[in-house]
């Protein structure tokens, strides 16, 4: 029998069997209870409705269609399944009666922005939100998930909703899951397998397309931490950051947007990501300035916290990190690596200061002092930096001669990781030495300026070209003529064999002066 529990909204509540029988006396009822009431949104409580016939729907379908904000709550698996498969599910809010999870003495073994992941049992986890109201951001969590599975993204998928204290959890089957944070925290040794997993996935999510408008872009996001950043940083510098963020160019491939150790779980022998709700398409930039505030920028004034949060300490998250992004970039070049990470500092520093400021971090000493601490690092790193956009396969660096062997690391770790053969990569590299020297010794003297180059690997057919380019003095190393080599050494001058010896190494080579730059191009097939 339906009764009136209150007036404001009108509460209903549904019991027992609703059929052909009785669905004209309830209807009469509800028509009774719902006279003169003023507007108010009415809510049906069905926790306590057993079965529904086509004639009950038939009465909820007339409340319906004279209140249309009309929500059930509380309703079973069986009658849930009756009202989706008539799509009333689709015409008004309805929500489940979720069987209640506790998480007392349950181990932590994931955090993300919005939830905390526990493991209830063997075999199950479950992900409570912090926001107590999150039957919308679950929902979204289970659909972006399985579009990740869909594109070969390997992940837990939710199998149940529940209720957990005053909020809500998704259940996922995870049998034995050990997260990558513990792993580091208990087996150090196995760090650099760790690093190697969890770059390899990191590949797989950027390396993945996705359809359009099937996930945010979070470059949009971004733009509204530098939006915020406008009060709190001097007008030149928030109007710098401004342009910088809006600088960086749409990407339709996937970031995960929260992609740290906790989030990593090795179940059985396969690697798995889970908390999915942050997923997006996005600039790589993004991601790694993400991963950048896990192990560094969240405990660059405290090193305590990532001990609080991964689980292990700030000398373990260094040195993974920075194990990570050599690993990601495919180079141990510190100009590369200083690069790319001062980059991902940027957007890094703007998410934690804003997300302070939002915390009241301004109210509290420490939190001051912090905030403190990041701007002042986000001011020096805008006095420096003109883009955010990176390429993995180019290097810019001071043309001088000390610098060679980075250069020739450089070039040699893409060849070898594309499987190159050793001759192949030697006579690259001497090719790369006499051409970087030529510019090092004369592009700019007796000043020091940059060389830029850029490593481009084709697989059909197999084939490298390396571009150098300088700003220096306009010169073509092309132009000049072959030394004639049949000569004996008294009659041949000093010089000129280096390029010379360049031609032949390589299979073909080009020089261009566009927009103030040398620019030479060398080609080789393996």
């Amino acid at each position: 029998m339906p009764e009136v529990n209150g007036m404001e909204p009108v509460m209903i509540k549904l019991t027992g069997r609703i059929d052909s029988n009785n669905a004209p006396q309830i209807g009469e009822e509800i028509n009774g209870l719902l006279k003169d009431n003023g507007g108010a949104p009415v809510v049906m409580d069905a926790s306590e409705l057993e079965y529904i016939s086509s004639a009950g729907l038939r009465v909820i379908l007339r409340v319906k269609q004279t209140n249309p904000d009309l929500k059930i709550t509380g309703v079973s698996s069986g009658v849930y399944e009756v009202l989706e498969m008539t799509g009333f599910t689709e015409m008004m809010q309805v929500e489940k009666a979720y069987r209640v999870v506790s998480i007392d003495g349950c181990e932590e073994i994931g955090r993300g922005a919005n939830g905390v992941v526990y493991r209830v049992d063997d075999d199950n986890v479950v992900k409570v939100y912090f926001d107590s109201d999150a039957l919308a951001d679950i929902q979204h969590e289970r659909e972006v998930a399985r579009l990740a599975l869909i594109l070969g993204i390997p992940t837990a998928i939710s199998y149940d909703v529940v209720k957990v204290g005053d909020s809500y959890g998704s259940v996922f089957e995870l049998l034995n899951a050990t997260s990558f944070s513990k792993i580091l925290a208990n087996e150090p040794e196995r760090m650099d397998w760790v690093v190697s997993e969890y770059v390899k996935m990191l590949n797989l999510i950027h390396g993945t397309v996705v359809p359009e408008g099937k996930l945010p872009d979070f470059r949009d996001t971004v733009i509204s931490w530098a939006d915020f950043m406008q009060d709190h940083l001097p007008e030149q510098y928030g109007t710098k950051l401004k342009a910088l963020v809006e600088a960086i160019p749409h990407d339709d491939h996937m970031i995960h947007g929260d992609y740290h150790t906790k989030n990593i779980v090795l179940q059985g022998d396969e690697v798995l990501i889970i908390d999915m709700d942050t997923l997006a398409v996005g600039h790589p930039v993004i991601e790694l300035a993400s991963i950048y505030n896990a192990f560094q920028g969240y405990s660059e004034y405290d090193h305590g916290t990532v001990l609080e949060f991964q689980g292990f300490d700030f000398d373990t998250a260094t040195q993974f990190w920075h194990k990570v992004l050599a690993a990601y970039l495919g180079t141990h070049s510190e100009t590369k690596l200083h690069e790319v990470e001062d980059k991902a500092r940027v957007i890094g520093y703007t998410r934690m200061i804003r997300r302070s400021i939002r915390r009241k971090g301004l109210e509290s000493e420490n939190g001051r002092a912090e905030i403190e601490l990041w701007k002042g690092e986000l001011i020096d790193l805008l006095d420096r930096i003109d883009s955010l956009v990176f390429d993995v396969n180019e290097l810019e660096i001071d043309a001088v001669n000390n610098n060679l062997p980075e250069v020739q690391d450089f070039v040699n770790e893409k060849l070898e990781k594309a499987g190159f053969p050793a001759k192949t990569v030697m006579q690259v590299g001497l090719a790369v030495e006499e051409i970087f020297v030529n510019v090092a010794s004369y592009a700019y003297s007796p000043e020091i300026g940059k060389a830029k180059l850029k490593v481009e690997i084709s697989d059909g057919p197999s084939s490298v070209t390396i571009i150098m380019s300088d700003s220096g003095i306009p010169y073509d190393p092309l132009a000049k003529e072959d030394p004639d080599v049949t000569l004996s050494a008294q009659e041949r001058q000093v010089g000129g064999l280096g390029i010379f010896l360049t031609k032949q190494l390589m299979d073909d080579m080009s020089y261009e002066y566009k927009d103030g730059k040398n620019i030479l191009t060398l080609k080789k097939n393996a």
